[in-house]
């Protein structure tokens, strides 16, 4: 039964991991632009939660009920959206303390998740809400003593997953965007200098890492069906500490580190017990920062002089 109690843990931390490294993205794409932390981040995944029910449920008033169009249009309807609060959070609590001390711009974004945990906790209740299983059945596999289930659910969250890293990837290696950023990322002034406008391209990084946040709430409603206002929150940490696990800066290090921390959680809880399963997390972030705080595929700081 060991064998298969691992193996269905291991899905179940691929699909986890695969979540993980979608919101970490966000983290990691903030930070090597402007070397800061959007704290905020958490919560702009919990607002794309409940955008996409409001998604769902507007499609399903009309009539729409095939899987393929459910999906799709809750997709655009939550990156487009969710891209606005990107924006709108750049530009009201970065863009104008840009040039101040560090630590303003961490107590501003500390200052917009409040907000935005209070705004949606007037405007929705602080109940719990959910949304109906849209993707039913999947395969179960008999291995050993045990068995493996693999949802289409999760098989989808994976694929969706890696699909929408290898898009972002394409587009920060080859295309005219792409370029900027890693301008932007490695000489702020320089590439201002050069003729890049700057300041819309650290608007285009917080709308990319806002619009990674809302594909991963959308595949993380279809999963487990039931968020609240606060459900930004611990989801955030632990995306923050998959984003140090893999080298907080590196596109592909966000998801290696949310991957491997999903899988290490499911394990724990799987094996070991999973009350505590937030607190190995975490405990695993304090042994990051002190053994290696570059992450796996980070490079430590250098200083431009």
């Amino acid at each position: 039964m060991m064998d298969g109690i691992f193996l269905q843990q291991m899905v179940n931390g691929l699909t986890l991991g695969s979540v993980y490294g979608l919101i970490a993205i966000g983290y990691t794409m903030v930070y090597g632009i402007i070397g800061m932390i959007n704290f905020a981040h958490g919560d702009v995944y919990m607002v794309s939660c409940y955008l996409s029910a409001i998604g769902l449920a507007v499609l399903s008033f009309f009539g729409i009920e095939s899987f393929p169009f459910l999906i799709l249009g809750t997709l655009i309807f939550s990156i487009v959206v969710t891209g606005v609060y990107g924006f709108v959070i750049e530009r009201v609590a970065y863009k104008p303390l840009r040039n101040s001390t560090r630590l303003a711009p961490l107590i501003s974004a500390i200052g917009i998740s409040l907000i935005l945990q209070n705004y949606v906790q007037i405007s929705q209740g602080s109940r719990q809400q959910g949304v109906p299983t849209l993707l039913e059945g999947g395969w179960r596999f008999d291995v050993g003593t045990g068995f493996v289930q693999l949802s289409y659910t999760k098989l989808f969250i994976i694929v969706a997953a890696f699909v929408g890293m290898g898009v972002l990837t394409y587009i920060i290696k080859y295309t005219k965007l792409g370029r900027m950023c890693r301008a932007t990322q490695q000489d702020r002034k320089m590439a201002s200098i050069l003729g890049i406008n700057t300041d819309r391209v650290i608007s285009y990084v917080f709308v990319i890492g806002a619009s990674m946040a809302a594909l991963a709430g959308v595949l993380v409603t279809m999963n487990y069906g039931t968020f609240d206002f606060y459900a930004g929150f611990i989801i955030g940490i632990k995306a923050f500490t998959a984003a140090v696990l893999g080298g907080i800066g590196s596109l592909p290090g966000a998801m290696l580190g949310g991957l491997i921390l999903g899988v290490a959680e499911s394990q724990f809880s799987g094996l070991v017990n999973s009350d505590y399963k937030d607190v190995f997390s975490f405990g695993l972030l304090v042994l990051i920062l002190i053994f290696r705080p570059q992450g796996l595929l980070g490079r430590p700081l250098v200083a431009k002089v």
